[in-house]
């Protein structure tokens, strides 16, 4: 099955494909060259969300699809690669949004890959992202069921290769991350994959609908400024330069020219420093009201 196959789903599902949000910012889904980060990973992605193909004798797999419109983009890409589509054979997934998720259904339907999510997140994708406690039924996606669930700090294997898990709750209830070591040459890199950290638009005072958001997005940032850091890929790539950093690197045998630890470690300040402003001008609205 490879891009026939997907472009036939798409033609069999298009009078469906209308009650499914499209892209809301469709210069996030531009398309750009596939490139190896380190190791057996390479990015397969769009132009500013992820997505991460992991190489292995026993199949592939794949971290985040992107939304419906990105499944034929990052078939190509990783054709592009040299690797067969098909051969994906694990579909891991951050969070139920349908910028990152919203391709599950179609990938999955296509390669037969096993899908694993957190048990949080179980009911949301089975929703198609449907009953979100910040967006409501705003941005649905094809609703995928889940094959299995995920423990945290479980380490999912495939092929010899291993990817530990790690709850990271607040962007979504569900929101989970991804690490990993990678031998490339005579070095061994860590490499993260963290779940957002942004809270758009959400209420972070007083939010009925999650009591606990403030607490489970603290938690969650030192949990990933505990762990060891070298490569990091933020779902969102606008976060760090890797497609710059891609068009110039030359040489594999030199040290990877992603590694960037002050920058991972950065990117968690920053996101702490955005989560704290945003409560103070909430706080600083209900105490002087409207």
């Amino acid at each position: 099955m490879g891009f026939t196959l997907i472009l036939a789903l798409f033609a069999a599902s298009a009078a469906s494909q209308q009650r499914y949000a499209p892209p809301e910012r469709p210069e996030w889904n531009l398309p750009v060259e596939p490139f190896r980060v380190v190791g057996n990973i390479y990015y397969v992605g769009a132009a500013n969300v992820s997505s991460i193909l992991i190489t292995t004798d026993a199949g592939h797999i794949l971290i985040e699809t992107g939304s419906r419109e990105t499944v034929q983009l990052i078939e190509a890409n990783v054709r592009k690669l040299g690797f067969r589509f098909e051969d994906i054979r694990l579909l891991l997934s951050s969070h139920a949004h349908y910028d990152h998720s919203g391709g599950l259904a179609d990938v999955k339907a296509a390669t037969g890959a096993r899908f694993l999510s957190s048990p949080a997140e179980e009911a949301a994708f089975a929703r198609g992202g449907t009953g979100d406690f910040a967006f409501g039924n705003r941005y649905p996606f094809p609703p995928v069921q889940p094959d299995g669930l995920l423990r945290d700090g479980e380490v999912v294997r495939l092929g010899g290769f291993s990817l530990t898990t790690h709850f990271t709750p607040g962007h979504t209830k569900g929101c989970v991350s991804f690490s990993t070591q990678v031998r490339e040459g005579p070095r061994s890199y860590h490499v993260l994959f963290p779940c957002s950290l942004t809270a758009p638009g959400y209420e972070l005072v007083g939010n009925g609908a999650y009591p606990d958001i403030v607490q489970n997005f603290e938690s969650s940032i030192a949990t990933l400024r505990s762990l060891p850091c070298d490569i990091f890929n933020p779902h969102h790539r606008s976060a760090t330069r890797m497609l710059e950093i891609s068009r110039t690197r030359t040489d594999p045998a030199q040290e990877n020219p992603f590694l960037d630890r002050a920058g991972c470690y950065a990117y968690l300040d920053s996101a702490h420093a955005a989560l704290r402003d945003q409560i103070q001008v909430q706080l600083k609205r209900d105490r002087t009201g409207p």
